[in-house]
């Protein structure tokens, strides 16, 4: 079982757009580093940085195909946390009966001022 400290080091190293474009890709199956520079549209330096730290966190990994690294998904979270990031949220959550903003309710405890 994972630890929380490292689900919170996994959400740092997907916290970047183009690392999470790399994890949807990869959640297509596996994929070489000329395959993200096709569709990245950024030079192959920067993907492979981009790559390395999302393997130092053990977010991915890969082996060797002849010459070619071929990536794929190591984290059975990261699935589930694209899904998340991906979902659209139709409206805010409401505010509490307490708002100071909506003057309605009243506070629970004793206001400090």
């Amino acid at each position: 079982m994972r630890s929380i400290r490292h689900r919170v080091e996994v959400l740092k190293a997907m916290a970047h757009p183009v690392r999470v474009q790399i994890l949807e890709e990869l959640l297509k199956g596996v994929k070489c580093v000329s395959d993200f520079e096709e569709f990245l549209e950024i030079s192959q330096p920067n993907v492979s940085q981009h790559l390395s730290l999302l393997r130092r966190f053990g977010v991915i990994d890969y082996y060797m195909d002849g010459r070619l690294r071929c990536y794929f998904l190591k984290d059975p979270i990261v699935p589930d946390l694209i899904t998340l990031i991906k979902k659209d949220y139709i409206k805010e959550l409401p505010a509490p009966a307490c708002c100071p903003v909506t003057k309605k309710g009243k506070y629970p405890r004793e206001r400090r001022r």
